[in-house]
């Protein structure tokens, strides 16, 4: 493959896509600082990163050494957390709303058991908040029933102390059996409203305890695409109209490669950006070489839905120009993703021009060392993020030898087959595109 080569990569402007994330994108400088410094050990290169100063996107500068060659490369979070952020409501109701309408969506347009085709995996995940969500509920209503069971037989039995004084004090008489019929009435008052009150606090509580479970998180993200049926909302449009001005300003900055990594749902982000710089013609013949790494996609989530026309145009247009290199790794070990689908191909907009993505997989159960695999194999949102992170027993792929390695993106997987188990088989029940 190195001989093959025709320039060595020594400068590189990388511009990295998250996820539906509302945290801040330090966590990312950081994962790249400690899992780079991981696989530089196993792998025998040298990496070192430093935080980007002044004013601009956040970033980070890498300086890396690896097989005789010096390479500088420039990192640019494309933040759009404070749209996730903005997307979270801080309404419970609301956020049981979000669970009708998205459970709604998904089901009647077809999309839930098309999807269920292609992989259970992600499918589960997606219904994972939905069952989480309705437990919680059923928990807490629960809870309150048994506190105000508690309650109404605490004040039934203080009642009956109450008339037995009177009786005591006074005499058998009536006087005694109204004060306690009153006082049984006030008491299941009290119990009725106590239960809806415990029954908010124990919601509450979930909430609060979200950073264990995950279900309104994954709620939020899952309805931001549901809630449009696909397609983008304005301040998603005006923020990704800005990534496409950045990536397009570096394209004309003297580097030898630009590499865009989107991950997770930063992989349908990336496609419509880039999709939209090539048509513009802001890739210019003789600039930088253009890269495109998808990550742990998710694709199908939002291109099986009615009104991901947009996306789905953009997947076909994409899939069958030259003036970029588009890889998309995946691993049936993600639980997360749509493990080896091509995500042109289930969508249905594949054509005979067709030449992108190349599907390979990270093939987590033979990069990873069995004690490792082990480990993680269960903390599904971890092995989410394991593509940015380092492999024990590393092949073709290496996402630290990508970003900051000689090679073109074109280059490093030129000859490499697409996986054997790679699935692109039509899917979508939706398959028009926008005009």
């Amino acid at each position: 493959m190195d001989e093959a080569v025709t320039e060595t990569v020594t400068r590189r402007r990388v511009f990295y896509i998250p996820g539906y994330d509302p945290i801040h994108p330090r966590r990312y400088r950081e994962l790249y600082r400690k899992e780079g410094a991981a696989q530089a050990a196993i792998s025998g290169y040298d990496i070192a990163l430093r935080p980007r100063t002044g004013a601009g996107p956040y970033g980070w500068h890498v300086a890396a050494e690896m097989d005789g060659t010096q390479v500088e490369a420039e990192f640019e979070v494309m933040v759009w957390s404070d749209i996730v952020r903005g997307s979270m409501s801080g309404s419970i109701p609301a956020t049981y709303l979000q669970l009708v309408r998205t459970a709604w969506t998904y089901i009647a347009s077809g999309t839930l058991r098309r999807l269920m085709w292609l992989r259970k995996g992600p499918v589960i995940a997606a219904l994972y908040p939905v069952g989480m969500l309705l437990l919680q509920l059923l928990l807490s209503i629960l809870a309150g029933w048994a506190v105000s069971a508690l309650v109404a037989a605490g004040l039934f039995a203080l009642a009956e102390l109450a008339a037995d004084g009177l009786r005591a004090a006074f005499g058998a008489g009536r006087a005694a059996d109204v004060v306690f019929f009153w006082l049984v009435i006030a008491g299941q008052a009290v119990a009725w409203a106590v239960w809806p009150v415990v029954t908010v606090l124990a919601l509450r509580w979930f909430k609060r305890m979200d950073g264990t479970f995950f279900a309104y998180y994954l709620m939020h993200d899952y309805s931001y695409s549901a809630r449009w049926n696909g397609a983008n909302p304005p301040p998603l449009e005006a923020r990704m109209a800005q990534f496409a001005d950045q990536i397009a300003a570096a394209l004309g900055d003297d580097v030898e490669e630009v590499l865009v990594v989107g991950h997770s749902s930063g992989a349908h982000l990336g496609v419509s950006i880039l999709a939209d710089l090539i048509r513009d013609g802001r890739v210019r013949a003789g600039g930088p070489a253009l890269g495109f790494l998808t990550l742990g996609q998710v694709v199908p989530m939002v291109s099986f839905l009615p009104a991901a026309t947009r996306l789905r145009g953009d997947l076909a247009y994409l899939s069958t120009r030259d003036e970029l290199a588009w890889i998309d790794v995946t691993a049936p070990g993600d639980g997360c993703a749509f493990a080896l689908c091509d995500p042109v191909a289930v969508s249905g907009v594949a054509s005979a021009a067709s030449k992108w993505p190349l599907v390979i997989s990270a093939a987590f159960t033979q990069t990873l060392a069995p004690e490792r695999w082990s480990e993680l194999r269960w903390r599904f949102f971890r092995l989410h993020f394991q593509y940015l992170c380092a492999f024990d027993r590393p092949r073709d792929y290496d996402y630290f030898r990508v970003t900051a390695g000689r090679l073109t993106l074109r280059d490093r997987f030129a000859g490499r087959a697409p996986s054997r188990s790679r699935i692109d088989v039509a899917a979508s029940k939706y398959t028009d595109i926008a005009a």
